[in-house]
């Protein structure tokens, strides 16, 4: 499965630990990624500082679903359940 046109939900809810272009620290979830652009494509798509995270991601129908607000309906969930008890709200 492709991604979907103008989506870009992945980039925005999900925490991102590892440094990357801009951004030594990571990036929080719910945090737009500087990385995506205006059209909601990865500036640093194939380049080598994408975070693995990032790399290992892969768009499937039951993760985007059928809208971008599906699909960051279902990353914020996934967030929320894979986050560290301590850090849980």
């Amino acid at each position: 499965m492709d991604c979907r046109e103008n989506c870009g939900a992945c980039c925005i809810a999900i925490t991102i630990s590892s440094p990357m272009p801009g951004l030594p620290e990571g990036k929080e979830a719910g945090v737009r990624c500087p990385h995506l652009t205006i059209d909601k494509k990865c500036k640093i798509f194939n380049l080598p500082e994408r975070p693995k995270v990032c790399n290992d991601l892969k768009p499937s129908e039951e993760m985007c679903g059928e809208s971008f607000e599906d699909a960051l309906a279902y990353l914020r969930y996934l967030e929320q359940e894979t986050m560290p008890v301590r850090l849980k709200k």
